[in-house]
């Protein structure tokens, strides 16, 4: 078995069609899925709040560099252009961590280190993934820790810029119980 954390963000063009776009795509291999939340960008590039989700996807047929392929597909699809770094996108798709036999992958390869360096440190990502799984842990060069723990240890302004949106017709979409 293969499960990954995605974490789903736009903030250009129709946003929440680029992220319903993502959830479509990976379809019946959701098992999870947050709520859109809207969040300031991260980083020093000035531009418009993003909105955020994350996905928990599950795939046996699946490894980790193919869950990056599809996130690409995906990034594709919604025309990315990566000119700026942490600059504006209508789509970004990051493999947070991913998960083999219940064993997560770590992993410094350069074209995907797992789990996401950065992950522990970005509400963005923290918030929306406890939405997802209340009882989420990810590996961090000091061992596995709760999200919850990491969210607690952030600053406050960080985790209060992570607003949950209503969004009509987002929590209708299917999600597979597995």
């Amino acid at each position: 078995m293969s499960r990954a954390v995605l974490s789903i963000g736009a903030n250009m063009g129709d946003t929440v069609a680029a992220l319903t776009g993502v959830r479509e795509h990976f379809g019946d291999v959701v098992v999870a899925a947050s709520a859109i939340h809207a969040t300031p960008p991260w980083g020093p590039v000035g531009q418009d709040d993003f909105d955020n989700a994350v996905l928990i996807v599950d795939d046996p047929a699946r490894d980790a560099h193919d869950w990056l392929e599809e996130g690409f597909a995906c990034e594709r699809a919604a025309d990315r252009r990566r000119e700026v770094r942490w600059g504006p996108r209508t789509l970004d798709v990051d493999v947070v961590s991913v998960t083999v036999e219940g064993t997560t992958v770590v992993d410094d390869d350069p074209h995907l280190t797992l789990p996401h360096p950065r992950a522990s440190i970005r509400a963005f990502v923290l918030v929306p993934w406890l939405d997802a799984d209340p009882e989420a842990r990810l590996w961090t060069p000091d061992g596995e820790r709760a999200v919850v723990d990491l969210v607690a240890d952030l600053p406050t302004d960080d985790v209060t810029g992570v607003r949950r949106r209503d969004v009509p017709g987002w929590d209708r979409l299917p999600v597979v119980a597995r």
